[in-house]
């Protein structure tokens, strides 16, 4: 595209239109670049402390900075709170869109349906929390019939059996369950994440399971589908772990038995298959 340039007659290549959308932190005011950010460093409560956690601050671009909560954590710890203000600026017109996702949100009657056609038993789910992970909060909002977010659990779904072995569960007894129970598929609820625990007790949870079942192709073909969530997962992918799929938080159980549908029966059993004659009240 090109422009003529005023009183010359000429013609001269088009600035390019910027396509760029910048945006900065948003505090009092928009666009003032104020953030909040909360650490713990290991020294006692005082003035001394609130001065390096100032300087911390300013070394992570935080300039000006003002603490404005300092809690004792015991004798040697402080908890801060800091109120300051950043120069980082973010395109976000060049962030891609996340990616789709890859299976269509069913409803638990359409759930059902595709599970009856396809295997005619109920899908086996077995779910725990491993390690000296005590808290069931996550696994419980996924399998309880009380559910998350206004969804059921998997245990209100008819044509799915839900073994909910609760917390602290050690990987040796998650691989039996699952082996006792014939499991299609195994979820599992990862909530401590000190040092990365997290990490570790998922993929030692895996390579248990891979180790039981050496023939397997995939989840679902030879072992049970490999299914983990928690709200520290964002920054590692499958493959790293060693299982077939990650939730992140805010997962409902609407989601996860939309993914059991579509990972686990054949396509033409899915929804739009072939029309089911028994109607399904839940």
């Amino acid at each position: 595209m090109t422009v003529e340039s005023p009183g010359t007659g000429t013609r001269s290549p088009a600035e390019p239109a910027d396509t760029r959308q910048v945006i900065r932190p948003y505090g009092d005011t928009t666009g003032d670049g104020m953030v909040q950010m909360s650490f713990t460093l290991p020294v006692p409560a005082g003035k001394r402390a609130d001065a390096a956690a100032l300087q911390l601050a300013a070394k992570m671009g935080l300039d000006p900075a003002s603490v404005v909560h300092a809690k004792p954590m015991g004798p040697d710890f402080t908890f801060f709170i800091v109120y300051g203000k950043v120069g980082h600026l973010v395109d976000y017109a060049s962030i891609p869109v996340p990616e789709e996702r890859a299976y269509p949100l069913l409803t638990s009657q359409e759930v059902n349906q595709a599970i009856r056609r396809a295997l005619n038993r109920r899908l086996v789910v077995v779910g725990a929390c491993i390690g000296t992970d005590a808290h069931t909060v996550g696994i419980d909002a996924i399998l309880n019939v009380k559910g998350f977010a206004g969804e059921k659990g998997l245990e209100y779904y008819r044509e799915i059996q839900v073994v909910n072995m609760g917390a602290q569960v050690t990987v040796p007894e998650l691989v039996e369950r699952a082996k006792a129970e014939d499991a299609d598929a195994v979820l599992v609820s990862q909530v401590v994440t000190q040092r990365n625990a997290h990490l570790h007790n998922t993929k030692q949870m895996a390579a248990a399971f891979h180790a039981e079942y050496p023939t397997a192709v995939a989840g679902g073909m030879g072992r049970p589908l490999l299914v983990v969530g928690g709200p520290r997962f964002d920054t590692v992918a499958e493959g790293d772990l060693g299982v077939d799929r990650i939730f992140g938080k805010g997962t409902t159980p609407a989601e996860v038995a939309s993914y059991l549908v579509h990972a686990l029966l054949p396509g033409e059993n899915r929804p739009g298959g072939p029309p089911d004659d028994q109607e399904d009240e839940s």
